[in-house]
């Protein structure tokens, strides 16, 4: 993988493991050591460790940027979740206003009572076909849609980067999903659990990584990795517990 901290100083690929783990009320409850080389395909396989530890789904799972991803939020839908996962462009979709408007945006196409859509010169974009989206576990497609005719367009040095008729590629449910994730996260709600994830999540990890000098596995084989990052995570929650019950004691 290609990680955040480089000891060679050369950006090549090392050897590492995904580690994540699930914190409520400042506890570890759940971990997942796995080798995917993205956050987004370790969300389902955590989530259903924490079910079949509590016989239940979180109900806000709360997650940045790096797990927002179709098959997620199909997920969610399945099983009773919220979708308060970020998706790659959140940011950008939120604080600015000139990208999220955007007229040159296929999503910003307007779609007239005809059912055509149609770009900011008035030209109608027709359905080419359909194409499923490589490794989408639940048959996501994508819809290819090509303008009539951007010949003389005042507009084709904003719209489009080459000398043809301008393509786009539209999943319009994909991108309910993201205007969804937007009413969740943007929600008074949505910001306490975000500011709570910050706080926890990240803080978790800093202190193990940081405070306690956990910065590299000593062990080798997954199953050797989970175990050492297990008890890890036991140790972290047991110092969190002494913590609290000795701020009970002086309140007291």
């Amino acid at each position: 993988m290609r990680i955040k901290t480089d000891y060679m100083g050369n950006d090549q690929l090392l050897p590492a493991y995904n580690v994540q783990i699930g914190v409520a009320d400042e506890y570890i409850a759940v971990v997942d050591v796995n080798q995917y080389r993205t956050d987004m395909d370790c969300f389902i396989p955590l989530m259903n460790k924490f079910r079949n530890a509590y016989g239940f789904y979180p109900k806000y799972p709360i997650a940045d940027a790096g797990y927002g991803s179709y098959n997620n939020y199909i997920f969610c839908e399945q099983n009773g979740m919220e979708k308060y996962m970020k998706f790659t462009m959140f940011k950008k979709e939120t604080t600015d206003k000139k990208y999220h408007e955007d007229p040159f945006r296929a999503v910003n196409f307007p779609i007239g009572a005809d059912g055509v859509m149609r770009c900011p010169n008035g030209k109608a974009f027709h359905l080419e076909y359909r194409q499923h989206v490589r490794g989408n576990a639940y048959g996501r497609q994508e819809e290819i849609y090509r303008c009539e005719d951007c010949s003389g367009c005042p507009y084709a040095e904003k719209c489009k980067k080459s000398d043809q008729n301008r393509t786009v590629r539209i999943n319009r449910e994909l991108t309910a999903m993201h205007q969804e994730v937007i009413n969740n996260l943007e929600s008074i709600h949505g910001a306490l659990l975000r500011m709570n994830r910050s706080i926890q999540a990240e803080g978790t990890f800093g202190i193990m990584k940081n405070d306690r000098w956990y910065k590299r596995i000593v062990r080798r084989g997954i199953k050797s990795v989970w175990l050492e990052v297990f008890l890890v995570s036991i140790g972290q929650n047991l110092y969190k517990f002494h913590n609290k019950q000795m701020k009970a004691m002086s309140a007291a």
